[in-house]
């Protein structure tokens, strides 16, 4: 009798030190893995980064990338850019995955030196065709003003708003969009001629890689 009360002592002791060290080593899984930057960030009910969480994680990425646009340093755009879903350019604000321009690496890196000229999208209003080269469509619809120096600066949220969908929260996955924001220039116009650029981060293998700019400004 005595010897059957030891040997379930044994089990139970057995057991429970078995136990005990597998919850030892899912702790020590737990705490030994790398993380994405999207696992690490926690992110509000609708899947999107909150805007504070966003700008701690990409508000120093941003301020050297905004700054490699106004220097038109295609180097250090290039190495930002996607690997493999490059670099999406939307003129006006609602993101067109069937029509607007997609650019690899190699072809930011030749973005100014490239003479041919692309049809970008439609001139809002007019419907014309926004046909034109890279450099000039920089001029127009990528660095129109200077938005380094802008007077809003927004972490995943809209600061700008025109009579087109918004719709880069939903076609981007989990993105942290960075918007500088003029809300105008001349009084006399009483803010219709606001404009505003945005540069759309995605993470991929634990870094945030430029996928997308979306120009927006004022339309009729």
């Amino acid at each position: 009798m005595r010897s059957r009360k030891i040997i379930v002592v044994i089990i139970a002791m057995v057991l429970f030190f078995t136990a005990f060290l597998f919850s030892l080593s899912l702790r020590g899984i737990k705490a030994g893995q790398t993380l994405s930057a999207s696992e690490e960030i926690p992110a509000e009910t609708d899947g999107i980064i909150k805007p504070e969480d966003a700008e701690k994680i990409i508000k120093e990425i941003a301020e050297e990338l905004i700054l490699a646009l106004r220097n038109k340093d295609t180097e250090k755009l290039a190495e930002s850019v996607h690997p493999v879903k490059g670099v999406r350019f939307t003129p006006y604000t609602h993101v067109s995955l069937e029509r607007d321009i997609v650019f690899s690496i190699e072809e930011m890196r030749n973005f100014f030196n490239d003479q041919n000229s692309y049809l970008w999208g439609y001139y809002d209003g007019s419907g014309y065709e926004i046909f034109l080269k890279p450099a000039d469509y920089y001029e127009e619809f990528i660095y129109s003003e200077d938005f380094i120096h802008a007077d809003k600066i927004g972490y995943n949220e809209v600061l700008s708003s025109g009579n087109m969908l918004e719709n880069q929260f939903e076609l981007y996955e989990n993105p942290v969009i960075v918007e500088y924001y003029f809300p105008g220039f001349n009084p006399e116009y009483a803010g219709m001629d606001w404009k505003s650029l945005r540069l759309v981060f995605e993470e991929y293998e634990g870094c945030w890689r430029l996928t997308g700019i979306i120009h927006n400004q004022w339309t009729i």
